[in-house]
């Protein structure tokens, strides 16, 4: 039966604890998941006294060896602490506790529930934005006169701290974009909708990176283009393997997504030869260009060819997806029909996180956001591969952005390690559904920037442990 917890020897505990020798799992094995589950539940918090091992050894009528072994695992888990003369405590709710599961809302809810560790690509490190410059540049943004109307290309001050953005950051050469070349966007997928919908047209072919991001995709999808697969390895697409008679090629040719890949010089040029010999557009994601930390951000791919490339840039992974604003840079036939069919159409992105951005950048505070961005990234990527190391795990990936790529052996290898995951309260991002064909690659992409340092480190040792096992051929499938 249940054996509440003895007051005594834990004030305010009284989780109920069931273990079960006819079991096939070890007691201490038990014991951990019961108090993992006690502290997911809300029944352990952060701060809490635990029973020593002798009293609750005891209580349970079990080995202290048992209960020694059950609090050595959680404290290798980052969830415990001991503390001498005075006890064992609970830290903050574990990263290896299953989640509790909410109630539904009325009408049905989404996310994550709270508590849930995202290790995902593509999510930014808000916790770093300084909170002083923030509410300085809504401050400043909100002082000017309200709109009478909205510029279809944008407002004409955000633009141009673009093109600075652009030549500080991203290595465009002086005199090549100015405010006429750039319209400011809701982003990179909006940009990209706009596109297909002006530019391109319903019924267009367009090759997208395999493995690739799928939103794009689906874009592409919604306003009747045909979508083909773009072969990509370590280095990024594979331009000799694009499929010929396309209207444009979408790629992230700074950082492949989700591989991490860094495109050579030499399939740059040989991407923009193909793009004007066949009279394709090369449609550049630029998602997390500025976040490059091992040498100087690379030069974008429409500082060399501006007459076929269309280059997207966005807010949302070097700030935050608050703004809602990016920005488009392209060739003049292409800006034209993007601006028509925003006439036509009155749509254009709002202009409030455009004015945001401009006073965040106006003194400096963007620049110094990106200096401590870059330097924070750095070494948590550091701490993850150190990690991944010590389980002997592959890592793949430039060292840039804000994620790496863990390879593993086969699809089910990958199931099994998100699903173990998920039962620990991890979300974690799998590279089967980045494939809109065949999948070609399997494994974890796993992102660093979003939670914090402490949460990172355990999590990311669990995950370790897991893919080390699948790598190993000792998986959950294997024993």
């Amino acid at each position: 039966m249940p054996h509440p917890v003895p007051a005594a020897s834990a004030p305010l505990l009284e989780p109920a604890i069931e273990l079960r020798r006819d079991e096939g799992r070890p007691l201490a094995v038990q014991l951990a998941d019961a108090l993992r589950r006690a502290a997911a539940l809300g029944q352990l918090r952060g701060g809490d006294r635990l029973p020593s091992t002798r009293a609750l050894a005891r209580h349970l009528a079990v080995s202290r060896t048992v209960t020694a072994a059950a609090y050595e695992q959680l404290h290798a888990e980052g969830w415990i602490v001991g503390r001498h003369g005075s006890g064992t405590y609970v830290t903050t709710t574990p990263p290896g506790a299953p989640a509790a599961q909410p109630e539904s809302a009325p009408g049905g809810g989404g996310g994550a529930p709270a508590g849930t560790i995202r290790l995902v690509p593509g999510s930014p490190w808000v916790s770093g934005i300084d909170r002083a410059a923030w509410r300085r540049a809504w401050r400043a943004a909100a002082d000017r006169d309200p709109d009478e109307f909205r510029s279809p290309a944008g407002v004409e001050q955000y633009r141009e701290a673009v093109v600075e953005h652009l030549l500080r950051h991203r290595g465009m050469a002086a005199g090549g974009p100015h405010p006429g070349t750039v319209l400011a966007t809701g982003g990179t997928t909006a940009a990209l909708a706009e596109l297909a919908a002006s530019a391109l047209g319903p019924g267009a072919t367009v090759a997208v990176e395999e493995p690739g991001y799928q939103r794009a995709v689906q874009t592409l999808l919604a306003a009747g283009v045909t979508v083909v697969p773009a072969p990509v390895d370590h280095a990024g697409i594979v331009v000799r393997d694009v499929p010929a008679g396309v209207r444009a090629v979408y790629c992230s040719p700074a950082h492949q997504y989700p591989l991490g890949g860094r495109l050579p010089a030499e399939r740059r040029v040989a991407l923009v030869e193909r793009a004007r010999a066949e009279g394709w557009l090369i449609v550049e994601d630029d998602y997390d260009g500025e976040l490059r930390y091992d040498v100087a951000p690379l030069p974008v791919l429409a500082s060399m060819a501006p007459d076929v490339v269309v280059h997207l840039g966005t807010t949302s992974k070097i700030l935050t997806p608050t703004l809602g604003v990016g920005w488009l840079l392209g060739p003049e036939r292409v800006v034209s029909r993007v601006l028509e069919h925003r006439e036509r159409t009155s749509t254009g992105p709002a202009p409030a996180g455009q004015r945001v951005l401009v006073e965040y950048a106006r003194n400096g505070d963007l620049g110094r956001h990106l200096r401590r961005l870059r330097r924070e990234l750095s070494q948590r990527r550091g701490l993850v591969v150190s990690r991944l190391a010590e389980s002997g795990v592959e890592v793949f990936g430039d060292e840039a952005g804000a994620h790496v790529v863990l390879p593993l052996p086969s699809a089910a290898a990958e199931q099994r390690v998100v699903a173990r995951a998920a039962a620990h309260g991890i979300v974690l991002d799998g590279l089967r559904r980045h494939h809109h064909g065949p999948h070609r690659w399997t494994g974890i992409a796993l992102g660093y920037a979003s939670c914090s340092r402490g949460d990172l480190e355990r999590s990311t040792a669990l995950v370790a442990r897991w893919c080390g096992e699948e790598v190993s051929g000792g998986g959950p499938a294997s024993r």
